[in-house]
């Protein structure tokens, strides 16, 4: 995958000028895009809605007024709110009708602006309204600027699970702008650590003590990497849900009071030692998993409260679990997804992790 560092267009009046930025391209014919990466990547916003040729825009923010990007159009602004309880098809269902009542067409654009619960919701909206309209995404934490508004998948919860209903819906550009991320509370830095943590056993080496710039590019341009080579789910791509069908499950039971990335790294750990007693891996391999998650000063142990059973049951719902429990785990050619993995196994495997407090504050 290409990636390159590109200085970003002319700013937006009042908006900082912006430094170089990391650009990593997704080529995908005629749906192909780019990623911007850096400070003051928003302002580059204007520019892709007029090459575009739009003429109006949806803006929906989760985020204050004075952070929403300028657009160069007229533009509807929608309130949203990260997180997700309000990641819901009730919430699909209200953003078509406010497209609808606005009479956004198919030649203009959706924005979205928020977290990944945001970009998920709103990205699944613009797939369906008028059978899709563009969308830009403006990711504004580290978890969807690292992943969720990459790769175009888009879905809402049901409470049976999480992520069910869905569409692949892929955005005009994604620009990740770095500013958005010293307003971040400490939580939604290790949320978005658990997805940086668990790159290095999809492909990307070790990110451990790199700029976090350079951490979020390394991981944006894996994804495209491995997006590209399977864009809809057929097999190469079941390597970004490393760590997440245990993650998905965790998120689940604890009524997402875990959050997906902290949920991500205990599934990350977990997979370590699946694989080890698979004899994937060796014991070094699997103290690795433990070590990376901890340097991120992310959770190892699963919830006091959790149920193993319930657990088990959560994760026979997963999107990848056609051949009984699945799992994506390392092994001698590195990851890849593992079906009919036995269930005492999964159970036993799960009983010798430790448990712990979870500050879900």
């Amino acid at each position: 995958m290409h990636a390159s560092a590109q200085q970003a267009g002319p700013p937006v009046a009042g908006a900082p000028e912006p430094a170089a930025l990391h650009v990593v391209d997704v080529p995908l014919g005629e749906r192909s895009y780019s990623v911007h990466i850096g400070a003051g990547a928003r302002s580059v916003l204007p520019g892709i809605i007029a090459a575009l040729g739009a003429r109006r825009a949806v803006l929906v923010s989760a985020r204050p007024d004075d952070w929403n990007p300028e657009t160069g159009v007229e533009t509807l602004v929608l309130p949203a709110r990260d997180g997700e309880p309000d990641k819901t098809l009730a919430a699909v269902g209200g953003l078509c009708s406010r497209f609808a009542r606005f009479g956004l067409t198919r030649d203009d654009v959706v924005v979205s602006v928020g977290g990944g619960t945001t970009t998920d919701t709103v990205g699944l909206a613009a797939s369906l309204f008028h059978r899709g309209v563009p969308v830009i995404h403006v990711p504004t934490t580290l978890l969807a600027q690292v992943d969720a508004s990459i790769g175009g998948k888009t879905a809402v919860n049901l409470p049976e699970g999480k992520n069910l209903v869905g569409a692949y819906w892929q955005p005009k550009a994604v620009l990740c702008d770095t500013d958005y991320l010293g307003t971040l509370p400490r939580r939604e830095w290790t949320n978005g650590y658990g997805e940086i943590a668990r790159c290095m056993f999809i492909g990307t080496g070790d990110l451990r003590g790199l700029p976090v710039s350079e951490q979020i590019a390394a991981s944006v341009a894996r994804k495209a990497e491995i997006v590209v080579a399977d864009e809809r789910d057929a097999g190469l791509r079941h390597l970004l849900n490393y760590g997440h069908t245990l993650g998905h499950a965790l998120e689940r039971a604890t009524d997402y009071a875990l959050r997906h990335g902290e949920g991500v790294a205990i599934g990350t750990v977990f997979a370590g030692r699946l694989a080890g007693a698979l004899g994937r891996i060796d014991d070094e391999r699997v103290a690795e998993h433990l070590e990376v998650v901890e340097h991120y000063g992310l959770p190892t142990g699963l919830p006091e409260s959790l149920d193993i059973a319930e657990a088990i049951t959560l994760m026979r719902r997963d999107k990848k679990a056609t051949r009984g429990l699945s799992f994506v785990l390392d092994g001698p050619a590195g990851a890849e997804l593992v079906g009919d993995v036995e269930e005492s196994l999964v159970a036993t495997t799960l009983a010798g992790m430790p448990r712990q407090s979870h500050d879900l504050a």
